[in-house]
């Protein structure tokens, strides 16, 4: 094999936008999944999965020609087949188009929640990569505003026992029925139009088919115009505003507090009724931690039939990163040092019995006898358990506090 430094496989440091991970935030990361399965159960939420590769119509068709996902940072590729797939950059798409070629119609409405890893090419920052994991929660088959709060409960209560609510903040605003949303929109052209001479090259592109993302472009030169566009509100019918009523007193009942953020939008036309973030200022730029929204066109839209649909995504990376400094205890419960090897087998079945008992437990019998107590010492656990020689008979000791400690001991005691 060649040695020349330059023919050795790339790390994924060279790659841009991808991340090892181990100790600590491989630690955080499984925090937040363990958090999100233990909460998902909670509500119901039946598990599944979708492959990481699709057709590339899946999402061109969910997501829409125009948006960036799809113009830019998708990554699809022709298959040797000549097929174009591409790796999902969203799990929702993949979601709804289980739904339509499973039949599973017949189980709505149906909740189902995910995770996994996600790909979008796109400039990397802090909390954003180009592989990236995502939660995610879904209702399909389902028009009741209380599906929309439902999820929105789930949403606040997986923040809270993950310890990072304080701080974070659930804005939310309605999209309006059909008919609301048209209206919206039709009033949105004609402000735009009024103002095209000075809107970016961006949102003159996004005017004809995507006039509603204007709303939130970032550019100096729109702000003024998007500022003073108007809101939805005007244009919102009896049931449009019943429903988002409902969804706001189903969170008040719960005792979720949120904030109304009329310029919230969802740019595509599947898109209706609630829209929603829970968004920070701890993450910098990059402020939102959760979103989602109902979708009642996305699975028509794939071919499937009118189906109402209402779901959200919260990234792992973000997540973990928000989470305290103490959150994860990386002790060990017990770690044991054989100080003789004479008692090599005492100390082995006082290690089986920690594991069996559910004790995380490590030994330290390799190396100087005389070395390994400070060797094991240095070891971060709960207990610490020599193993030995005293006055001519096997003696155990135990040093350590607190409850895993005493259980450990208590464990080693009974052999």
């Amino acid at each position: 094999m060649s040695k020349d430094k330059s023919a050795r496989i790339a790390t994924p440091q060279a790659v841009r936008g991808t991340q090892d991970m181990l100790g600590d935030f491989a630690d955080r990361f499984a925090h937040v999944v363990d958090t999100f399965e233990r909460v998902r159960r909670l509500y119901g939420f039946k598990r599944v999965e979708v492959p990481v590769i699709e057709p590339t119509a899946v999402f061109a068709r969910s997501l829409g020609e125009t948006t960036d996902v799809v113009a830019k940072e998708m990554y699809s590729f022709d298959d040797r087949g000549g097929e174009s797939i591409t790796l999902r950059p969203e799990f929702t798409a993949g979601i709804a188009r289980a739904y339509i070629t499973n039949g599973w119609q017949q189980f709505a409405p149906l909740k189902v929640a995910t995770h996994g890893p996600l790909f979008r090419y796109e400039r990397p920052q802090k909390g954003r990569y180009r592989q990236f994991h995502q939660l995610d929660a879904e209702v399909l088959g389902s028009d009741s505003p209380l599906a929309d709060a439902e999820l929105l409960v789930f949403a606040d209560q997986l923040l809270k026992e993950l310890g990072i609510a304080e701080g974070v903040t659930l804005t939310l605003n309605t999209l309006g029925d059909a008919e609301s949303r048209d209206a919206w929109r039709a009033a949105l052209v004609e402000h735009f139009e009024a103002h095209r001479g000075n809107l970016s090259e961006d949102s003159l592109a996004r005017l004809d088919k995507n006039p509603l993302r204007i709303l939130d472009s970032k550019d100096p030169r729109d702000r003024p115009i998007a500022d003073s566009a108007p809101d939805i509100d005007a244009f919102l019918t009896g049931e449009a505003q019943d429903f988002f009523g409902a969804v706001t007193a189903g969170l008040d009942a719960a005792g979720v507090a949120w904030e109304r953020n009329a310029r919230l939008v969802r740019g595509l036309d599947y898109y209706r009724h609630t829209a929603f973030e829970f968004v920070t200022d701890r993450l910098g730029a990059q402020g939102t931690v959760l979103g989602g929204g109902r979708y009642d066109g996305l699975i028509e839209a794939l071919g499937g039939p009118p189906t109402a649909a209402v779901g959200w995504a919260a990234g792992i990376e973000r997540l973990a990163m928000l989470l305290a400094d103490d959150v994860i205890d990386n002790r060990l419960d017990a770690v044991i040092a054989v100080e003789d090897d004479s008692q090599l087998a005492l100390a082995t079945r006082a290690l089986a019995a920690l594991r069996n008992g559910g004790f995380a437990t490590e030994i330290v019998a390799s190396g100087s006898p005389r070395k390994r107590f400070d060797k094991a010492a240095k070891i971060p656990a709960h207990a610490l358990i020599s193993v030995g020689i005293r006055d001519g008979e096997p003696h155990i000791n135990v040093r350590g506090e607190g409850d895993r400690s005493k259980a450990a001991e208590a464990v080693v005691r009974a052999l």
